[in-house]
């Protein structure tokens, strides 16, 4: 494999061993960055390190500082923490097994490849990843790597696994202080039905590469046009409106207009509905404005 392993070593549960190679799945390139630019020169822009009231000061005169009230900080040099670091452990050792719903998305910050490091690792690899699957389980444990101790989790992923770093619970904000704003009343029914129906309706497998970033696409094909000496035309589309429309949309005819325009659906009592009630007045709209324009013309 071309790729280098951001870790090896081995994954333990219970007596078993298994030696594995872990490798990043994303890619930290695929943004586009900018730089800044001097317009004069075109040189690019170098930050100094100043004091207020000093100025420049020499970087080995830079230490880390923590902030532990306002303008007051706990000074610590690079041997300090060093000392604090974990040292990196060769082993994941699995010491619990959770259902793969029982840890909320936002816990899940950064995945990567997990593959056998050999030959002899295989069989014993695809008895885990086997098992994991049936049970539909995922294995946690916990990992030092490169000075921090990660809490991580390992599940099936085709024919390898994957293991995700996840966030410590106080990295993570609650989320009732968001939501607690937000009434508790039941829907209504039809609105509700509708709205599952809408939702069934759009329903299919995922796929990541129907999906692009169209704002990375449009810097890219502005970056290649410049380099060309051409210019873009930018037009605005913002005609002064007001972004979030009335406060008086009619949800349930938008639901069945939403309905009325996406093709095929599992639910044909409520695709049925929608086209009635949908449909009429649209017909209507369009017979009307036609005729009286024709007899002016004749």
């Amino acid at each position: 494999m071309a790729a280098r392993p951001y870790w090896k070593g081995q994954i333990r549960l219970a007596l078993v061993s298994i030696p594995v190679e872990i490798y990043s799945a994303t890619r930290s390139g695929a943004t586009i960055a900018f730089n800044q630019i001097h317009e004069p020169s075109g040189q690019r822009i170098k930050y100094e390190k100043v004091v207020p009231g000093i100025g420049p000061v020499d970087v080995d005169e830079i230490v880390k500082g923590f902030e532990y009230a306002k303008g007051e900080y706990v000074l610590l040099d690079d041997d300090e923490i060093e000392g604090v670091k974990l040292e990196s452990k060769k082993t994941l050792e699995l010491t619990q097994f959770v259902d793969s719903h029982d840890i909320d998305a936002i816990y899940f910050e950064k995945p990567y490849y997990v593959v056998p490091a050999d030959d002899l690792a295989e069989e014993a690899f695809i008895v885990l990843r086997e098992a994991l699957r049936r049970t539909r389980k995922i294995g946690l444990g916990q990992l030092a790597m490169r000075g921090r101790e990660y809490v991580v989790s390992i599940k099936a992923c085709g024919r390898g696994m994957v293991m995700e770093t996840l966030r410590y619970a106080d990295e993570v904000n609650k989320a009732t202080s968001y939501f607690r704003q937000i009434g508790d009343a039941d829907p209504d029914d039809e609105l509700l039905d509708l709205a599952t129906t809408l939702i069934e309706k759009k329903t299919g497998k995922f796929d990541a590469s129907e999906f692009h970033d169209r704002y990375a696409d449009a810097l890219k094909e502005l970056i290649e046009r410049k380099k060309k000496g051409k210019t873009l035309n930018i037009e605005s589309d913002d005609k002064g409106g007001d972004a979030r429309g009335s406060n008086v949309v009619d949800l349930m005819a938008a639901l069945k207009n939403s309905l009325g325009s996406s093709g095929g659906g599992s639910s044909k009592t409520a695709a049925k509905k929608t086209t009635k009630t949908a449909a009429k007045p649209a017909v209507k709209k369009t017979e009307t404005k036609p005729k009286p324009a024709a007899r002016k013309r004749a």
